[in-house]
């Protein structure tokens, strides 16, 4: 388990007072037993999720609905969310929180230009951070892509990963965005640099078990439906953030951000790199995080 990023992120929040010789060893016992008494979900057991869709477990991994979600959330010290759902190997070496935007068909015929999202992503960094500000959070700055934006035709997802950099260090923001008849599920990674494409793989097995509501798919979508006002590149870079908090629609951006930048998700970077001093060593990755 030393590897494990989600056992950093407990240990990283907790604030569990231990004799110098005992700390680590007490704390990661202490934050296993959290973790593992969570209420998991287990395969043959086929869960809903956000009420849009289902997912087949495999023997790999395991399941938390809405509530035991939100405790995973506080456990790793992240606000709770009202509406969402955890995907996690059972050997707790990454987890994935699905949460659905209602924000309607999301057209798909857009060109996606890395470069450019890239440089619109940097240039909406300021807007961003002085909504973080606002929220006491820590600024973040846009590096690079640690996987350019891609979109799967056959299976309606669009993933990307971003290298952001906070004051404790870097971490990859990774999001994969179904699309549906009304909406985007999204699943936002929780990994460490060092381990991503493994995990990644992982992630991607175990989320083949996702399926929409048949009246949920993209397939479904009928004339008359609602229509997203956004298109591929917006689900990337964040939309048209800039412009609106030129405009002093606060709340509006900030459930924009909340949806598609994952505030939350992202307050783990400076937890996850605060885990530095239970995992001292080089060969021990601490700057787990949302990967995308």
């Amino acid at each position: 388990m030393k590897n494990s990023v989600l056992l950093a992120l407990i240990l990283a929040a907790s604030v569990v007072q231990l004799p110098a010789a005992n700390a680590q060893v007490g704390n990661e016992q202490d934050a296993m037993r959290q973790y593992e008494a969570l209420p998991w979900i287990s395969a043959p057991s086929v869960p809903v999720v956000a009420s849009r869709g289902t997912i087949k477990l495999s023997s790999q991994v395991r399941y938390l609905d809405a509530t035991g979600t939100n405790k995973l959330l506080q456990l790793t010290g992240n606000l709770p969310e009202k509406d969402s759902y955890t995907l996690a190997s059972k050997d707790a070496k990454w987890f994935a929180i699905y949460s659905f935007n209602s924000i309607g068909y999301v057209k798909d015929n857009e060109e996606i230009d890395a470069d450019a999202l890239l440089k619109q992503m940097k240039e909406n960094d300021v807007a961003q951070n002085e909504m973080r500000k606002e929220q006491g959070l820590a600024p973040l700055t846009t590096v690079g892509w640690a996987v350019p934006p891609h979109y799967d035709n056959v299976s309606k997802n669009l993933e990307y990963g971003v290298i952001l950099s906070s004051p404790t260090g870097q971490n990859i923001n990774y999001h994969m965005r179904i699309l549906g008849r009304r909406g985007v599920m999204d699943a936002a990674l929780i990994t460490g640099q060092q381990t991503l494409q493994a995990d990644l793989a992982e992630f991607r097995e175990a989320n083949k078990g996702f399926a929409f509501n048949a009246d949920e798919s993209y397939a479904s979508f009928k004339e008359g439906d609602k229509v997203s006002e956004y298109g591929l590149a917006a689900l990337v870079t964040g939309g048209a953030v800039a412009a609106a908090a030129k405009g002093g629609f606060f709340k509006l951006i900030l459930l924009f951000l909340v949806k598609f930048w994952k505030i939350i998700a992202l307050g783990v970077v400076g937890l996850a790199a605060g885990a530095r001093r239970f995992f001292g060593g080089k060969n021990n990755d601490a700057n787990g995080g949302y990967a995308e």
